[in-house]
């Protein structure tokens, strides 16, 4: 055990390293558990977890890491929710919800075409099967390279760019579509 003055630096080391990404943190956890609750406990589990095993992480980057246990914990929720009788359900309003990376609006005109259209986004991006949804996400969302998605995710570059790309496909093809069917 570390000695007793060890801990306070092993504590201030650890907010100096971890706190910038935990609005990043959180997003990817909102688009994975589609909970604010939920997406709450899953990061403050990252962050224990972090925080516990801080002394022997060595790399890659920090907000790779954090993601990757993010995704454990969520993948941990998962499994728990799986074994539960009813199934996770989608909150009936959650298209409707003004997305969390939303500015201030310039005009009630803007306010109204960003909150539709934000909100057909976050519907269309809800809709791709988990890789590509978090795929997309990390990278368009939290701005993370493809190595470091690949640490995140434990799949190789060439997989990270696959999804990507059949992500955006799928996007794409999916606003056409929402477009066409809206005029």
């Amino acid at each position: 055990m570390p000695a007793t003055s060890d801990h306070p630096d092993k504590a201030r080391r650890f907010r100096e390293a971890a706190l910038p990404y935990l609005d990043d943190v959180y997003t990817l956890a909102r688009y994975l558990l589609r909970d604010a609750s939920d997406a709450e406990d899953a990061v403050q589990e990252c962050y224990l977890r972090a925080l516990k095993h801080f002394d022997s992480y060595r790399g890659p980057a920090m907000k790779p890491w954090l993601f990757a246990i993010l995704r454990n914990v969520c993948n941990a929720e998962y499994a728990r929710r799986a074994h539960r009788p009813s199934a996770l359900e989608d909150t009936p309003n959650a298209a409707e919800q003004t997305p969390i990376w939303q500015e201030s609006e310039a005009s009630p005109e803007t306010e109204v075409l960003r909150n539709r259209d934000a909100g057909a986004i976050r519907k269309l991006i809800d809709a791709l099967a988990e890789p590509f949804k978090e795929t997309f996400v990390l990278r368009e969302i939290n701005n993370l390279s493809y190595r470091e998605i690949a640490d995140a995710v434990g799949a190789p570059i060439g997989t990270v760019m696959s999804r990507l790309a059949r992500a955006r496909a799928m996007l794409r093809a999916a606003w056409t579509a929402e477009e066409e069917h809206s005029r």
